[in-house]
C-alpha cells in the first residue's frame, strides 16, 4: 500500500509484461501495485477495466481505515477501474483482458486457478 505504487521498478516490469502481452496478477492489498502502471497510452491499465482488490467494507473490518494511507477500492475507482465486490472474506476473482485481481486472502487459490488457465489458452 505504501512502497508499491511509488516504485519506478514495480511500475516498469509490470508495464513491460502488461504492453508485451502478458497477465498481471494481484490479490488483496496487491492491486495497489497497479496504481500507477500506464500503457502505451498513459493511461493506467486498469482505466475501464473491472478490477477488485481489498474492499472498504473489510478494510474498515479490520479497523485500518486511520493506518492505510487510502483506501484501496477509492483509489481504483478514481483511477477509472470499474471496482467489482464480492461478499466480505469470500473468494471473489475478477478477469477483464489480461488484468486478473482478486478482492481478499480468501481468494488466493481462485485467482490461481484462473492464471493458470489463462496461461494455457
Amino acid at each position: 500500500m505504501w512502497d508499491f505504487p511509488k516504485s519506478p521498478a514495480v511500475n516498469s516490469v509490470a508495464s513491460a509484461i502488461y504492453e508485451s502481452g502478458g497477465y498481471v496478477a494481484a490479490l488483496c492489498h496487491g492491486p495497489a501495485a497497479l496504481l500507477n502502471v500506464t500503457g502505451p497510452d498513459g493511461k493506467p491499465i486498469i482505466a475501464g477495466k473491472k478490477v477488485a482488490g481489498f474492499s472498504n467494507v473489510e478494510e474498515k473490518a479490520v479497523g485500518l481505515v486511520e493506518l492505510v494511507p487510502y483506501l484501496l477500492q477509492d483509489e481504483l475507482i478514481a483511477l477509472g477501474g470499474d471496482y467489482q465486490e464480492g461478499k466480505a472474506w469470500e473468494s471473489f476473482v475478477v478477469q477483464d483482458g489480461r488484468i486478473i485481481t482478486g478482492q481478499n486472502p480468501q481468494s488466493a487459490a481462485e485467482l490461481g486457478r484462473v492464471l493458470a488457465k489463462a496461461l494455457n489458452k
